[in-house]
């Protein structure tokens, strides 16, 4: 039987963060899910299509990743695609709170699905896509923290 986790976010853009806990994720499971979660009341820079693309792109050296997208309850996701586990980053003691409160409520939901904490390494501690957006808006300099295909698209959307 395969160890599946879904590694759900929204990927407004992907980060190396975020391949980070994938690639160290994949140590543990043997195979991860990505799946960007489509939130309507959240306003996105990218569509959901344009993350899909720069995830594939970014991922294409990584073996068992399926990309995916969801706009339901993550746990009754997670149990419908076979998954045990959903993967999270954290980064600092300020993710904690939100995130233990979700993996409770989901722990309530679903027993049989486990929510698996990974500390993001030192390198990206204080990355996040928001921050990220925000630098490239203003014409900072953020090629060493994103996908060259991430960086080239920020560089579109913001001129």
């Amino acid at each position: 039987m395969q160890r599946i986790a879904i590694y759900p976010g929204s990927f407004d853009p992907v980060t190396k963060g975020h391949l980070d806990i994938i690639e160290r994720g994949l140590n543990f499971f043997d195979k991860i899910i990505i799946t960007i979660l489509c939130n309507p009341s959240k306003k996105s820079l990218f569509s959901v299509k344009e993350r899909v693309e720069m995830l594939e792109i970014s991922l294409e050296q990584f073996q068992n990743i399926e990309i995916a997208t969801h706009n339901g309850l993550l746990v009754d996701y997670a149990a419908q695609r076979g998954a045990g586990a959903i993967l999270r980053g954290m980064r600092a003691v300020s993710d904690f709170d939100y995130e233990f409160q979700m993996a409770l409520m989901n722990r309530k939901l679903r027993q049989e699905v486990q929510t698996i904490f990974m500390m993001t390494s030192l390198r990206w501690i204080f990355t996040s896509s928001s921050i990220i957006k925000e630098a490239a808006k203003f014409g900072g300099e953020i090629e060493d923290m994103v996908p060259p295909i991430v960086n080239q698209k920020l560089k579109e959307k913001f001129g």
